[in-house]
């Protein structure tokens, strides 16, 4: 459990959320002026493609095992983007704050990866085109949970003919959300082509990292704090 300590020093400078979100952005903006089918072609990640020892060799010596990467930086149109920035910056910027750019930049880059992958091997059949951050966004939810467990989320309700701003704990919102990911991901035909089982994969690899590395986050702590 990390608790706030009091402290003189000036909080370090959050970075890496903002240069993820200003890069997807960019991407977005880049993939809007070029030909759509050889952008997913060729950036994209493949579902079917790594499914075996030798797939792996194969992707490892042409580079194509770079899409898994490559991949979350494509999105299909703009509610796509706007969503996932809007919740990389929700939950990025005090995940960022806790566990340091660098750890944060690592996290949304490889839980990206690992849900691309997860996401392609789900869904079984070959040359399905996965895209989207919302993988590596989904890590750094569970992330944000691991490291903030008694956190609350503000909610704005529609209570008749207003709106009204509530707080509630982040565990029991963030675990609605991930309950409605397996939902959607079991009964996956029936709710459009989004890939399901990569939010779900991303967020367990998110609160898996955050514990991982829970200890070197309070040596971080510690030394900021000046004990």
């Amino acid at each position: 459990m990390f608790v706030a300590l009091p402290s003189r020093h000036r909080p370090a400078l959050r970075w890496a959320t903002p240069t993820l979100a200003l890069l997807l952005l960019a991407a977005f903006v880049w993939g809007q002026a070029q030909p759509q089918a050889s952008l997913l072609r060729d950036w994209g990640a493949l579902s079917g493609g790594l499914a075996s020892r030798e797939a792996w060799r194969a992707g490892l010596h042409d580079g194509s095992i770079l899409r898994l990467f490559t991949a979350m930086f494509l999105h299909a149109d703009w509610a796509h983007l706007l969503g996932n920035l809007m919740f990389l910056l929700i939950f990025g910027l005090p995940a960022e704050r806790m566990m340091g750019p660098w750890r944060l930049l690592g996290l949304f880059l490889f839980g990206g990866a690992v849900s691309n992958l997860a996401a392609g091997l789900y869904i079984g059949a070959p040359d399905r085109v996965i895209i989207g951050a919302s993988g590596a966004v989904s890590a750094v939810i569970g992330a944000y949970l691991a490291l903030f467990p008694t956190a609350k989320l503000g909610v704005v309700l529609p209570l008749g003919l207003f709106l009204e701003f509530v707080k509630a704990p982040a565990f029991l919102l963030i675990g609605v959300w991930i309950g409605l990911q397996v939902l959607f991901a079991y009964f996956r035909p029936a709710f459009g082509a989004v890939a399901w089982s990569a939010h779900i994969a991303g967020f367990v690899f998110g609160a898996l990292f955050a514990l991982f590395v829970r200890a070197a986050i309070a040596r971080r702590l510690r030394k900021r704090q000046g004990y």
